[in-house]
């Protein structure tokens, strides 16, 4: 559910993991290109987005949504996938959560 345009469920820790994905991202041309093409975002977009959840969801989403990158970035930075794919479930609003 979303309380004051935030995702409900989000922690320090949730909102750690989705940064250590964010930089494994950017540290590396081959995943960051990609990303900043998939996504329309420059890299000013990028600094600014680093402390806002809901970004912080769209850049889980996008590692969730590939699973070579997913499992790439799992274990570079010695996570379980699922942990990642269950950062990005309580850092993304629900599609009826817009409705609430």
């Amino acid at each position: 559910m979303l309380t004051n345009g935030k995702p409900h469920q989000a922690d320090d820790s949730t909102e750690s993991l989705a940064l250590d994905v964010l930089l494994w991202i950017v540290g590396d041309e081959d995943r960051l290109f990609p990303f900043l093409a998939s996504t329309g975002l420059d890299l000013d977009a990028v600094r600014a987005g680093s402390k806002d959840p809901v970004f912080l969801a769209g850049v889980l989403d996008h590692v969730a949504g590939d699973e070579p990158v997913l499992l790439a970035c799992a274990r570079s930075l010695d996570v379980k996938p699922e942990r990642i794919v269950a950062a990005w479930h309580r850092l993304s609003p629900r599609p009826d959560d817009e409705w609430a």
